[in-house]
């Protein structure tokens, strides 16, 4: 299947060779395992990798480098990895589909030329623009999500690096995927499945066993460095989502269907491709470590793409007490009548928002002193850095000798930093100017799809019959009969719940209801909570509005990314019936 040399791999701008693409991940974030492209390339047989280097949280940190250099704006990480990557991938004729150039892909695209020129490798190297929008006053970035049609352009065209800007994850897959076989905007269906793969591919290792509810399951040797997913795409939009051999990690219809849940809401999942049906999605075992998807059905994409904007909102400080041994409570209500006396004491305006919160990791009777001790966390934020820098940490630092027993915090507080807020909207995808511009420079607009349908939710699928309600059950933890992944989406929570046979599905159905979700998480009871069916997958999608604030970047929660809502969801404990725990391993009973 791979090509040698420096021509165009089968099917890339030619006639569809028979069997697979294979398209590989070698990154899931900006920061993620270095070697990784080295050992997807150099693992077994791949015709394209691709690297997801883009969060909201990213575009805010390319947003502030580029205010320092102009120049910059990209995932400086790529080249590095390029150094070696580059010429192994033209050696065996892989191309390489990178979303690493941020808000700069022209110059990435120039950098990876610089690069291939100073180390003798000839490729050809095109990039994806467009995305880019009007920045409005008092925001930093603006970019539209862009559709794969762009890619799948510059390698047609015979690009063998091809580096974007702001595109959908799937993109990255649905490009290639499109070039390869020749779909068309009209093949909804074949694009629908690469979109599933793509979502599959995108976060790397969570396809492969990474970050897994039941990763006791499996083998811990294993787990300790799993391998990168990659997807064999075949002509109808089908695949099989495997890893290469010899490499750790597992992939079975649990590990799959944990990604497909990830940062996914109701039944169609929309792009600027296409708009993929998530309840016709079929999930079956293809051999070991090979999970086949089909089935799933596409419809016209929405006239409208997503857009993130970020900006800057503002500066946060933050102090964490230590309270250790006995009296907990009252340590931290006079720590905090403290607090309040010396910002007050200090004059001036107080910060916008000051929050506490104490978790209670203390143990009685411990044996050692950080498991008797238990943490009382401070946030302050503002518009002003003055507002949350020296008179908090000046506040915080003159109760060292006159406050609780055993005072001490777990850092020296600092000056204050600046935090980000991502924000979601939508813009006529005409107004894009989705540009492929081509090795060697020849600029080619791609056109907006012609067929368009507006985004609705679908009503509530059927739901299978009920658990006999005269079952005995037993109070247990939920993540004994049911996996869960969660994450974020601006200021939203996604948290995905799924059971593996149809019995569990029965009871889970009725069960977990958002009353249900909000009294097993009261951090929720405020907030507006959407439950989504996925029968085909047994699997509940919740969507939490507004739990994280301002998003990942303002850092408003503990966990601010929700990356793990749904493992506090699986520790909850709940009436189960007690047929679903046979051959389950029943935690301990303490006093």
């Amino acid at each position: 299947m791979n090509a040698p040399g420096p021509a165009p791999g089968p099917g890339l701008g030619h006639t569809p060779a028979p069997g697979p693409l294979r398209i590989g991940n070698a990154s899931g974030f900006y920061g993620d395992r270095f070697d990784a492209l080295r050992e997807m390339l150099t693992g077994g047989p791949l015709d394209v990798v691709t690297g997801d280097y883009l969060a909201e949280l990213t575009m805010l940190i390319l947003g502030r480098s580029r205010l320092k250099d102009p120049g910059k704006g990209y995932a400086t990480t790529f080249l590095r990895q390029l150094e070696e990557g580059l010429g192994l991938a033209h050696e065996r004729g892989v191309r390489i589909v990178a979303n690493a150039g941020g808000l700069n892909p022209a110059g990435l695209a120039d950098a990876v030329r610089q690069l291939a020129e100073k180390t003798g490798v000839p490729v050809t190297v095109a990039h994806v623009e467009g995305d880019g929008l009007p920045v409005p006053d008092g925001f930093l970035t603006a970019n539209a999500y862009l559709g794969g049609s762009g890619i799948a352009a510059c390698l047609r065209a015979g690009a063998e690096v091809v580096v974007t800007g702001r595109v959908t994850d799937a993109a990255l897959v649905t490009g290639p995927a499109a070039a390869h076989f020749g779909w068309g905007p009209d093949d909804l269906d074949a694009l629908a499945g690469a979109v599933v793969a793509g979502h599959v591919l995108e976060c790397g290792t969570q396809a492969t066993g990474g970050n897994y509810a039941f990763f006791g399951e499996h083998d811990a040797r294993l787990l300790r460095r799993p391998g990168f997913p990659l997807a064999e795409i075949h002509a109808d939009g089908s695949s099989v989502i495997t890893k290469h051999d010899g490499t750790g990690g597992v992939v079975d219809v649990g590990t799959v269907t944990a990604q497909l849940l990830y940062e996914t809401g109701g039944a169609r999942y929309a792009g600027p491709d296409v708009t993929a049906r998530l309840d016709t999605v079929r999930l079956t075992p293809d051999g070991p470590d090979r999970v086949r998807i089909d089935g799933v059905r596409g419809e016209a994409p929405p006239p409208t793409l997503k857009a993130g904007l970020t900006r800057l909102g503002g500066w946060r400080n933050e102090v964490v007490f230590v309270l250790t041994g006995l009296d907990v409570e009252a340590k931290a209500d006079l720590v905090k009548a403290q607090f309040a006396d010396a910002l007050e004491r200090a004059g001036g305006r107080g910060p916008a928002e000051v929050r506490w919160e104490l978790a209670r990791t203390d143990h009685a009777d411990a044996d050692t002193e950080e498991r008797a001790s238990a943490l009382l966390r401070l946030v302050v934020r503002d518009r002003e850095a003055d507002a949350v820098g020296r008179a908090v940490t000046g506040a915080a630092v003159e109760l060292a000798l006159g406050s609780y027993p055993g005072f001490h915090v777990t850092a020296p507080p600092g000056k204050g930093a600046p935090y980000g807020v991502f924000e979601a909207i939508h813009v006529p995808a005409a107004a894009v100017e989705h540009t492929a511009v081509l090795p060697g420079g020849r600029r080619e607009v791609q056109e907006p799809p012609s067929r368009t349908q507006e985004l609705a939710a679908l009503g509530e699928p059927p739901l299978p019959e009920p658990y006999p309600a005269s079952t005995p059950t037993r109070r247990v933890p939920l993540g004994l009969v049911a996996g869960a992944r969660s994450g974020d989406k601006g200021g939203d929570a996604n948290v995905g719940v799924w059971v593996r046979d149809d019995a569990a599905w029965r009871w889970l159905a009725h069960e977990l209801t958002v009353e249900r979700l909000k009294e097993l998480l009261p951090e929720t009871a405020g907030l507006t909570v959407v439950r989504h069916v996925l029968p085909g997958l047994r699997a509940l999608n919740f969507t939490v509005h507004g739990l994280l604030g301002e998003g990942v970047a303002a850092q408003a929660r503990f966990d601010p990314q929700a990356k793990a809502v749904g493992e506090w969801l699986r520790s909850r404990s709940l009436p189960v019936p007690v047929p679903l725990l046979e051959g389950v391993p029943l935690p301990e009973v303490t006093a």
